[in-house]
């Protein structure tokens, strides 16, 4: 089990993503246009930077759902593999079989 805060603080990360997601993506729609003059275009990556660094996606992490675990996370069940195996082992996960030999 990771510490509460660090999951607590990506939970926060993921909420300002989200909040500034349609403002990120127009301010770099006119910033990666090379058709827009270069003034504008400038102003639009000084506008951009102004936006708050958590508010960018790759800054979120991700986190098993159960446990919080940061690595060897399965992003299709969203998962880490502890978590998947154990619930692969009570046989909770559809189609998925513990192999043994």
């Amino acid at each position: 089990m990771s510490k509460k805060s660090s999951v607590e603080k990506n939970n926060r990360r993921k909420k300002l993503v989200k909040q500034y997601k349609g403002r990120r993506e127009r301010l770099l729609a006119v910033a990666n246009d090379e058709s827009k003059a270069m003034e504008e275009r400038f102003e639009a990556r000084l506008r951009l930077a102004e936006l708050p660094r958590n508010a960018n996606p790759t800054r979120v992490r991700n986190r098993c759902e159960m446990t919080g675990r940061p690595r060897a996370y399965y992003r299709k069940l969203g998962l880490s593999r502890i978590a998947l195996r154990e619930l692969g082992s009570k046989g909770l996960i559809p189609g998925l079989v513990k192999s043994s030999w």
